[in-house]
């Protein structure tokens, strides 16, 4: 977490990102950055990876965050959080309170989604299943803006 390897930057959009994402900027975030805003989400709140992205593209002045090293950040944060919490630390990161577009919970975090469902419950949140998927009813209305 804590070594950035010369993270956040800056780039231009090229090639087949563009096809994707448009032209101007992405900005590839520092893995402290994404860490720092998940811990920002108080109890019963939510945030998704799309509004996180939005906000360092904000703070970096660029047209839109990376969704690749973002995503990947925000599982590694998850999973630091995990070890620290087996440490016997008590204020690591909130990471199930951060859903995947559409609300979805990701299955990649600790424990699951099953752990996830069980905390978020426990925060007030009821949590359906779509398919394979799980999803955070409503929570659109839970969302904090950074």
């Amino acid at each position: 977490m804590a070594d950035s390897k010369d993270l956040p930057k800056v780039e231009k959009i090229t090639g087949k990102m563009s096809k994707r994402w448009g032209t101007g900027t992405v900005v590839i975030p520092a893995p402290m950055e994404v860490d720092e805003m998940m811990r920002r989400v108080p109890e019963g709140k939510l945030i998704t990876i799309n509004e996180i992205r939005t906000a360092l593209a904000k703070k970096h002045k660029a047209t839109i965050g990376c969704p690749m090293t973002t995503g990947i950040f925000a599982w590694v944060a998850a999973h630091a959080a995990e070890e620290q919490s087996q440490e016997g630390k008590k204020d690591t990161t909130p990471y199930w309170r951060t859903l995947k577009t559409g609300g979805v919970i990701n299955p990649k975090y600790p424990g699951g989604v099953e752990r996830q469902k069980k905390r978020l419950e426990k925060e007030g949140h009821k949590v359906i299943q779509k398919g394979k998927k799980y999803i955070v009813a409503n929570y659109e209305k839970s969302l904090i803006k950074l």
